[in-house]
């Protein structure tokens, strides 16, 4: 069964746009826990536009399900990874200043460095995640490097859907098997949607998590957050 990891950082959006404490973002990722999500995901980045490096900090000792920190492996990432040490950290290769994720690893070029990362998040006892595109030769890199499993980046995908979907799935099937085929897990992530979810879930296999928040939020203001989260999960059950 694959699990829904709900990212909580438009939360934070929202919070830090008046300012105080509303909406609360650690009530908020609870609610989502009691509402049936099976993970909270968090992407602090270092201005703090959203998620901040103090609700990270607040947010580890109250949840029950698992937490997915992402980021880019700076210092400073590292650092606040190994103090709060979360289920799963997935490696992203954003730049500071980067509005969203919008490509994944190139795990050749990127080979030392991020073996060299995955080796202290693995002595901490880190589950690592490596964001890749779909492809096969960055999937096998990211396990040579070392990496748990590796997050497949599904913007190309949702943006091919409505145009020709089995032609939009057709790299990310062959990527799901090359990271089956060397012992990988698999998640995926970036502009999955309630019409494009299920279709991604029936066609890939061994999909262990999927990580949703900007469509998941934007749901949540007309259907409510439990029936949200109750049918991106229904999504999730492959027929």
């Amino acid at each position: 069964m694959t699990k829904l990891s709900v990212n909580i950082n438009k939360v934070a959006t929202l919070r830090n746009a008046r300012g105080g404490n509303n909406p609360d973002v650690c009530k908020f990722a609870l609610d989502c826990e009691m509402m049936g999500g099976e993970g909270i995901t968090v992407h602090p980045r270092p201005d703090e536009r959203h998620i901040r490096r103090a609700d990270v900090i607040a947010l580890r000792p109250l949840l029950r399900t698992e937490f997915n920190i992402e980021g880019y492996p700076s210092r400073p990432f590292i650092d606040l990874v190994l103090q709060v040490k979360p289920t799963q950290v997935t490696l992203v290769p954003d730049a500071p200043d980067q509005i969203t994720s919008n490509h994944g690893w190139d795990t050749v070029t990127n080979f030392e460095f991020l073996n060299e990362v995955i080796g202290v998040f693995r002595e901490a006892g880190v589950r690592t995640s490596v964001f890749v595109d779909p492809d096969a030769v960055m999937v096998e890199y990211a396990a040579k490097a070392g990496t748990d499993r590796v997050e497949l980046y599904t913007e190309p995908y949702a943006s091919g859907y409505k145009v020709d979907r089995e032609k939009a799935i057709a790299p990310y099937i062959v990527a799901a098997e090359t990271a089956n085929h060397l012992g990988l897990g698999l998640n995926a992530g970036h502009d999955l949607s309630l019409e494009n979810l299920a279709f991604f879930a029936e066609r890939i296999p061994h999909l262990d998590e999927v990580s949703i928040g900007h469509a998941l939020i934007c749901d949540a203001l007309y259907l409510g957050l439990e029936e949200t989260i109750r049918r991106y999960k229904e999504c999730l059950v492959v027929k």
